[in-house]
């Protein structure tokens, strides 16, 4: 439940990865944290709380929602890959990753942000990717992260006069577990010209100045975090 006083943020996927990072990037800033995910929480701090659930499930995602109470922030940052190329794209990889990507997140944001929208001001940051333009081998999973950007651009026109903003951070390779899945063991994450993978808490960091009142002006944007992936070179 909320805490009076604190900035309070709902984070998915908050276990693991990104969703991990930024849910500890946000309470060494202050926060009020509730994780919501899958798997075990992996935080020991007393402002975090958590909750085990399976965004897939709707009801029990709902559950969870209204025990967090009143939230001044949403980053759904939970995620799945499956790769695959034409001829061997299954159903239920498709399933899963709309089910958790934009589902989820459709959902979370049709019951929080009406409440933010009342109290005139709120942050949504949706964690999406930088095959969202297309990528051999990942178009179910790219058409996913893409609509996530079109939700993205269409709740922040709905949402700005309200003092909300929607965004989405668009990483390129990331240092998370996801990179070790078996189910995509076919197809070795390319690095930037960086020359590294990105690191969660690059992406952190990005998040958490996007909840912020410094980035009020920033909404309806896809900011890509890629080590010079996207550039022509």
């Amino acid at each position: 439940m909320a805490v009076q006083g604190k900035k309070h943020a709902l984070v998915t996927g908050s276990s693991s990865g990104i969703g991990l990072a930024i849910a500890q990037a946000l309470l060494d800033q202050g926060w009020q944290v509730t994780g919501l995910d899958l798997a075990p929480p992996q935080l020991a701090h007393p402002a975090f709380a958590s909750t085990t659930v399976d965004l897939c499930d709707a009801p029990a995602t709902q559950r969870a929602v209204r025990a967090a109470g009143e939230v001044q922030a949403l980053v759904h940052a939970a995620g799945v890959l499956r790769v695959g190329r034409l001829g061997t794209l299954s159903d239920d990889d498709s399933a899963l990753m709309w089910r958790l990507h934009v589902d989820a997140a459709t959902r979370l944001a049709n019951q929080i942000v009406p409440t933010m929208a009342q109290a005139g001001s709120g942050r949504v940051v949706l964690i999406g990717s930088r095959v969202s333009g297309g990528m051999p081998g990942r178009s179910q999973y790219a058409a996913t992260k893409a609509a996530l950007v079109a939700l993205a651009r269409s709740w922040a026109a709905e949402t700005a006069a309200r003092g909300i903003t929607v965004n989405v951070i668009a990483p390129a390779a990331t240092e998370t577990a996801m990179l070790a899945d078996p189910a995509r063991a076919s197809t070795a994450p390319k690095l930037p010209p960086l020359g590294r993978l990105i690191r969660p808490a690059e992406i952190a960091a990005l998040a958490c100045f996007l909840l912020s009142a410094d980035a009020a002006a920033i909404t309806g944007q896809e900011i890509q975090v890629c080590g010079g992936a996207s550039l022509a070179m």
